[in-house]
């Protein structure tokens, strides 16, 4: 099967940006670290192979937004040679290659793997001594999109054979291959892992100094970013009085902004990220009124008074709702004057809609929980993608970016698209997996597990969450052709999607003491 050359979605032009706090010096030194950098990705030349290592080193090093046309112009220069055949002697180039190009956007066929079958089908029996070799094709796999079973093939017989070669005596390679297998780069974020590479990334080549070097620099001037959009958090939540009206809810400004850090990493999106911790934080809240605080009587009046939107509407809400419905309006209102002033395009009819849709499917789970009714599992889970708040935070993400605001792009984002969808769904069922409750609440929401064990009597626990752990896998599989060509959205929105995705599971893989131990480990370094 031949590949159809069809380019990547648009890359994005971020502004340049400025780093408080850092010495004129510091500064100087490290833009001069970037060009030598430079210098050294243009020099790999047509050394295939070196160029793709050196690609991969940045990303994962967190450094890939310096060298967006330097890493575009390789992959440009790959995609065109790389259905011929003579270009995969080697397992991982190949596999290197492979997931490089479907990364960055570009299609390319999986049937380049059934070269590695001998005439009988079956894998060739040498690769199987080939480490390096395994890990880049488990990292390829990851890629896979529904009907590439070519590509599953290869991701369970890397895995199983990584598994078992996971007690060899070689502790360092050991334990970068437990790396690789919990946590293969593209479902990973890579800020949130460069330490880990960075101690990890060795070798003769003298390249490899320069780009630790730059990654180490570049760690603390993203760190210093950060630092200044902490206290701007801080003093928005304390600003807004939320915390000391609804005594109920949630308190944790600084755990809703690591959403935003993760999913908008660019340094330049420091606006963005501190104004996508709002909705955010709204999300949070309201889920608190529907599953811990509001009686149903009330939440009804909620909803009706959201997707209204009138005065008359609020007026017969308690206090506490009141409050809460006019931070929602004000933080809206204040959204929607700002991508207009920034972009031209008055969004507040699609956030409003998007926050009615949301608490819709909130008052769904009250009703349901009310009235003792365990609904089937496609049920729970069409509403639960909704209640998720994914859609919510992701249309006022579309609109904070401003690339590619058009009618039609609008009417897509509005309509929940399958790439919103997939994140959602993602994050519901990870959520529902149920490792242990979240902080303080003792709340009513339901829950797939319990929907899946009700309409399947008899399954046993753990037999229920490898079937909800399979359905994040295929959803995985729908989220990386979403993100393949055609694609209306840019670069950055849609690596966005993805990093929600990524950042799900260190938000709800909670310890024994209902913490978030990774997730904890990961603000400590890089606030």
């Amino acid at each position: 099967m031949s590949t159809v050359h069809i380019h990547p979605s648009r890359k994005d032009n971020h502004p340049s940006t400025e780093y408080p706090g850092l010495t004129n010096e510091f500064q100087m030194e490290h833009a001069k670290k970037v060009e030598e950098v430079r210098s050294v990705l243009k020099e790999a030349g047509e050394d295939t192979l070196k160029a793709l290592l050196m690609i991969d080193a940045v990303q994962r090093l967190g450094i890939d937004y310096h060298f967006h046309g330097e890493i575009e112009a390789v992959l440009e220069r790959l995609y065109t040679k790389f259905n011929m055949s003579d270009c995969h002697n080697d397992l991982y180039e190949l596999a290197l290659g492979f997931r490089l190009l479907r990364q960055e956007g570009y299609y390319v066929s999986a049937d380049v793997f059934n070269n590695l079958k001998d005439k009988e089908g079956k894998v060739q029996g040498k690769i199987s001594q080939d480490i390096e070799g395994l890990m880049g094709l488990y990292e390829a796999s990851q890629l896979s999109i529904k009907g590439e079973d070519i590509l599953e093939e290869m991701g369970n017989f890397s895995s199983q054979l990584l598994n078992a070669w996971n007690t060899n005596d070689d502790l360092s390679q050991a334990r970068i291959v437990r790396n690789t297998l919990g946590h293969p780069h593209h479902k990973s974020l890579a800020r949130f892992m460069a330490k880990s590479f960075l101690s990890d990334f060795q070798g003769t080549e003298g390249w490899i100094n320069v780009f630790k070097e730059l990654a180490t620099m570049d760690f603390n001037l993203v760190k210093s970013i950060h630092q200044k959009e902490i206290p701007q958090v801080s003093k928005w939540w304390k600003d807004l009085g939320l915390a000391k009206a609804l005594k109920f809810a949630r308190n944790q400004p600084l755990k809703w902004y690591m959403w935003p850090l993760a999913v908008l990493p660019h340094p330049s999106l420091s606006e963005q990220r501190v104004e996508l911790t709002k909705p955010i934080s709204l999300v949070y809240i309201i889920d608190d009124i529907f599953d811990v605080h509001g009686t149903l009587d009330e939440l009804t009046l909620f909803t009706e008074a959201v997707n209204r939107w009138e005065y008359e509407a609020v007026e017969p809400l308690p206090d506490y709702m009141k409050t809460c419905f006019n931070a929602l309006n004000g933080i809206t209102n204040e959204i929607s004057s700002k991508v207009y002033k920034d972009h031209g395009w008055n969004p507040i009819d699609s956030l409003r809609k998007s926050w009615a849709i949301l608490c819709n499917a909130f008052l769904v789970e009250a009703r349901w929980f009310s009235v003792g009714h365990v609904p089937k599992t496609d049920e729970y889970l069409k509403n639960g993608i909704i209640s998720s708040g994914v859609h919510v935070v992701l249309v006022h993400m579309f609109f904070l970016l401003g690339h590619g605001i058009t009618k039609r792009n609008v009417e897509i984002v509005d309509d929940f698209p399958g790439i919103i969808s997939s994140a959602a769904t993602i994050l519901r069922l990870w959520d529902d997996l149920g490792s242990a409750k979240d902080e303080n609440q003792e709340g009513h929401d339901g829950s797939y597990l319990n929907c899946y064990m009700k309409e399947n009597p008899g399954t046993s626990i753990e037999n229920a969450r490898c079937h909800v752990m399979h359905s994040i896998s295929e959803t995985w599989k729908l989220l990386n052709r979403q993100c393949l060509p055609p694609n209306p959205f840019s670069s950055c929105f849609t690596k966005a999607c993805l990093n929600v995705a990524r950042m799900v599971p260190l938000m709800y893989s909670y310890d024994g003491n209902q913490c978030l131990p990774s997730l904890e480990e990961h603000m400590k370094s890089l606030v």
